[in-house]
């Protein structure tokens, strides 16, 4: 028994430093992806144009923030089609952070008369999806559906209606990586795998994050058309339209290149975004999302003064600083969309990573380049993007993040063997 628990004793000596890193380096990573941005006035509120003569459709943001690629691609492919009224909507006027650090302006509140009776209600993933903080938002979401108002999921916002008793007898999908997860908490649900969305009556819901373009485009045809969803996924350059039936979605599972990213990329690499006015909302999500959900970049969202910033379809934006100020910080400086900007002094080059093309697919082939293929890859299967006809060349994996778990292990092995050779110090 004496000789087991020594040999226990050097088993967890050996990996407590490798596991203890791993933790604290994933709690990190993770805690910043809806982290608050500084204090910083609220921009007075834009003119709100709306025609009462088309359908009004609603993002919701939560009090803590949503996913950036949630909000902002349902957003703009709706916008883009000049079919709808088309809004972001909180319960307060407050700055809303979306993954990667862009906070929001959302154009209305609960109480405003436009957010009363949408057409159409755009519920994205939230951080605290199942906690208190989410009653305001369950208790409107209630009243919506009561009323009849068309519901669309993306991600892990079924969860959020599947917490507000909204989903119990319905079918409804979500991400992959959380439907374990939502069957045992929510059972009443008839939950779907293998879909990038699912259709039933008055809800329709989409699997992980950019399952949404193809959600957003079916629910598109059934309230303008197929023809007006094929000129939007047009207008957004989405290759991988169909009009017709839902389109399967591959079951996946985690990478291991995710856990070697998350637990032991100690340094990751600050990547700044520079926001223009008149940039494209996928554009910006597409430069956010794969840098975050990589686990190896953080982003930072910033303008060249510092001040407020308007997107292509009308949605306000404060950065957290200006590029002169974080300069020093920065490894990277991208500008999303078609602007291009005079180098700043102390700042790294300005990089244009757009190409034309879907935004997402530009800044997965630059997250290759830049970081490693395993990496983009692993990204490419989070955000649920097709790869087919993608081609992604850089470093092959992330050889750094890999070898350093097992460098910590022989370390503790020879430090374990040196206290079992000198008795004498493991008595002081």
């Amino acid at each position: 028994m004496r000789t087991f628990l020594r040999a226990l004793a050097a088993l967890i000596a050996v990996l407590l430093v490798p596991g203890v890193s791993a933790a604290v380096s994933v709690t990190s990573t993770f805690g910043a992806f809806h982290a608050p941005g500084p204090e910083r006035a609220v921009p007075a509120a834009a003119p709100i144009q709306h025609d009462p003569a088309k359908p009004t459709a609603v993002v919701l943001v939560g009090e803590l923030g949503a996913v950036i690629s949630d909000v902002l691609v349902p957003y703009e492919i709706l916008a883009s089609t000049g079919r709808f009224n088309v809004y972001t909507v909180a319960a307060r006027r407050v700055l809303l952070p979306l993954t990667g650090g862009l906070d929001l302006v959302p154009d209305l509140t609960f109480d405003d008369p436009l957010a009363r009776t949408p057409d159409l209600v755009v519920v994205p993933a939230l951080p605290d999806v199942g906690q208190p903080s989410t009653a305001p938002i369950t208790d409107w979401l209630r009243v919506q559906s009561a009323r009849g108002a068309q519901m669309l999921t993306v991600c892990n916002g079924a969860g959020v209606l599947a917490s507000a008793g909204l989903l119990d007898g319905r079918r409804a999908t979500a991400h992959w990586l959380r439907l374990n997860r939502f069957e045992a908490n929510y059972p009443k649900v008839n939950w779907v795998r293998g879909a990038r969305y699912v259709d039933d009556g008055t809800l329709v819901s989409t699997g992980g994050i950019l399952s949404s373009v193809d959600g957003t485009l079916h629910m598109i045809e059934r309230l303008a058309g197929p023809a007006v969803a094929a000129n939007a996924a047009a207008a957004v350059r989405w290759r991988h339209y169909r009009a017709g039936p839902p389109v399967s979605s591959g079951l996946a599972l985690p990478d291991v290149v995710a856990i070697f990213n998350g637990g032991y990329r100690w340094s990751p690499s600050t990547v700044g975004v520079l926001l223009t006015n008149g940039v494209g909302e996928i554009e910006l999500a597409s430069v956010f999302e794969p840098h975050s959900q990589s686990l190896a970049a953080r982003t930072l969202a910033l303008s060249t003064d510092g001040g407020p910033v308007r997107s292509r379809h009308g949605l306000t934006f404060v950065p957290r600083g200006d590029v002169a100020g974080a300069a020093p910080r920065l490894d990277r400086l991208l500008v999303p969309g078609s602007a291009r900007i005079a180098p700043v002094p102390g700042a790294p080059a300005p990089e244009y990573v757009h190409d034309g093309g879907f935004a997402f697919d530009a800044t997965l082939r630059d997250l290759a380049r830049n970081i490693d293929v395993a990496t983009a890859r692993w990204t490419a299967k989070v955000l649920e993007l097709p790869t087919n006809g993608l081609v992604l060349e850089g470093p092959a994996w992330p050889w750094g993040p890999t070898l350093l778990p097992f460098a910590l292990i022989l370390l503790g092995v020879a430090v374990v063997a040196v206290v079992r050779k000198r008795p004498f110090l493991a008595k002081r």
